[in-house]
């Protein structure tokens, strides 16, 4: 899909189809009277029979006949303007986006980037259009059959309007910047959706590897026998009931200055979880391959970083395993000893997130890093609590908690953050180890960041679980059913802002 930026007027524009995006009581806009008066009243009469008033999320779609250079127009509804957000543009273009390619037009327009946003310029709303039709427009077909695959077809040109020249440069390297971010988000996506009779932890591996090789980050991998040498006992605990061996994935993107300690992100890279001997329900285990989205959206990240020459040093850890049983799986009532010396009771073994992570938090160390954030799909409790509409934060920083709600909100990427009180210790509290791998159900989510907190040590630290937002069963306006690579734009969001502080004290 090749993307354009024009100065030009829409109304003046031919187009297979012309994207023209309406706020709540806004037909009153000179723009709008003159496309009712092009549509011969039609617009007017759609607001009357309340067809179309501009509520978020709403579409209609118009022929018109000959008096426009655009063969149709599509109106998408961005709902109240007082509470109009970038998030409201990108969500706009990917459900534009989602039915233009059901209709199959090559070459469409949009002028959502003339929309006016609050403390926003030009470049900022093409960057949010463009990233909601590019996020839009991704499928996972890789197995698709090429028919099938035919019964949608992105357009090849979409051209985006501003209304100043002048603008265009700043425009067109937001546009770039749209692009390098997607393409990381649409990588973690296809790591999620990759089957897994072939996403292994070294096929993970090799897929770090080649993002090291397309950009300028640093990647090694760690396997069985330096795992084994290092003392993983967490990890390699988990990984010990399947044929197919750990990997121990580490990625640098060194952007900054030699004397800036690195931020470490740590995702959980499950490529498949049974549960192990605590066997899953047989329902929905095949999304089970989406347990490695933590890690997915780490590699993301990190290439998107790196795409985009951050001036940050930035490491990304995925421990890779798959959790299977079998005659080799560890079992309920095991002990553990973790990397960081602490032993762990196992008491459920579909509790493993959580012990890959504590090695993988114990590892960081070395990196004597500034803050740790990790990610991982880790608690059934964070979806019964926030369903799939935000993910949960919890940590031992307020400010760094804080810094990464407000990129939340930037990105479209909400969080929520739960309490991490002391109180909570006593549920994960073991009367024959260090510490037991649950806490029971009441509180779940919290109680598994209470376990992580104990290797997380004295570094700041914020841990997000997204089970609940990594997977859509249903198309949402820029994220399609299956994988969601979560985590990849917040992350960003967040790490653009750190890099643009003098004072990193203040976050």
């Amino acid at each position: 899909m090749d993307i354009k930026i024009r100065k030009a007027s829409p109304l003046q524009t031919k187009t297979a189809c012309l994207v023209v995006g309406v706020y709540e009581k806004g037909f009153a806009e000179q723009l709008y009277k003159e496309l009712d008066q092009q549509l011969g009243g039609l617009l007017h009469k759609a607001q009357r029979n309340g067809e179309f008033t501009g509520k978020k999320g709403e579409q209609i779609l118009f022929q018109p006949t000959g008096q426009l250079p655009a063969e149709r127009v599509l109106l998408v509804g961005l709902g109240s303007r007082t509470e109009g957000t970038l998030d409201g543009i990108r969500q706009a273009a990917g459900s534009a986006m989602q039915l233009l390619a059901s209709k199959k037009f090559g070459q469409v327009v949009y002028a959502l980037p003339l929309c006016a946003v609050k403390k926003t310029d030009s470049a900022a709303r093409i960057q949010a259009t463009a990233e909601g039709l590019l996020l839009a427009g991704y499928r996972y077909d890789r197995f698709l059959s090429e028919k099938i695959k035919g019964s949608r077809k992105l357009p090849q040109t979409v051209t985006l309007l501003i209304d100043n020249a002048r603008e265009k440069p700043a425009c067109e390297s937001a546009l770039r910047r749209a692009q390098q971010l997607c393409g990381a988000v649409a990588l973690a996506r296809d790591l999620v959706n990759t089957p897994g009779n072939i996403k292994s932890p070294a096929y993970l591996a090799e897929q770090a590897r080649a993002a090291s090789a397309a950009s300028t980050l640093s990647c090694k991998v760690l396997g069985l026998k330096e795992l084994g040498r290092e003392g993983f006992g967490a990890l390699l605990g988990v990984a010990q009931g399947s044929v197919r061996e750990p990997q121990l994935i580490v990625l640098e993107h060194k952007g900054g200055g030699k004397a800036h300690a690195p931020v470490v992100l740590v995702g959980k890279g499950v490529v498949f979880d049974a549960g192990g001997i605590s066997l899953k329900p047989a329902e929905k285990m095949d999304e089970m391959k989406m347990d490695m989205a933590g890690g997915a959206a780490v590699i993301g990240t990190l290439l998107a970083t790196a795409l985009l020459e951050l001036p940050i040093n930035l490491v990304g850890i995925v421990p890779a395993v798959e959790n299977l049983p079998s005659g080799t799986a560890y079992r309920p009532g095991d002990i553990l000893t973790s990397l960081s010396g602490q032993t762990i009771e196992v008491l459920n073994t579909d509790a493993e997130g959580r012990l890959i992570l504590a090695d993988a938090l114990t590892y960081a160390k070395r990196y004597a890093p500034e803050m740790v954030i990790d990610l991982a799909t880790l608690t059934g409790a964070c979806i019964i609590a926030l369903g799939h509409h935000a993910t949960a934060v919890l940590g031992n920083d307020q400010k760094l908690v804080a810094a990464l709600l407000h990129a939340g909100e930037e990105s479209g990427e909400r969080l929520w953050q739960l309490p991490l009180w002391d109180d909570y210790d006593q549920q994960i509290k073991s009367e024959v180890a260090d510490v037991k791998n649950t806490g029971g159900r009441p509180a779940g989510t919290i109680t598994a960041a209470a376990f992580l907190k104990k290797f997380a040590g004295e570094f700041r630290w914020a841990h997000l679980d997204i089970a609940g937002t990594a997977w859509r069963d249903q198309d949402q306006p820029y994220i399609p059913r299956g994988g969601t690579g979560v985590g990849v734009r917040l992350l960003v969001a967040f790490l653009q802002d750190m890099a643009g502080r003098s004072d990193r004290t203040a976050l």
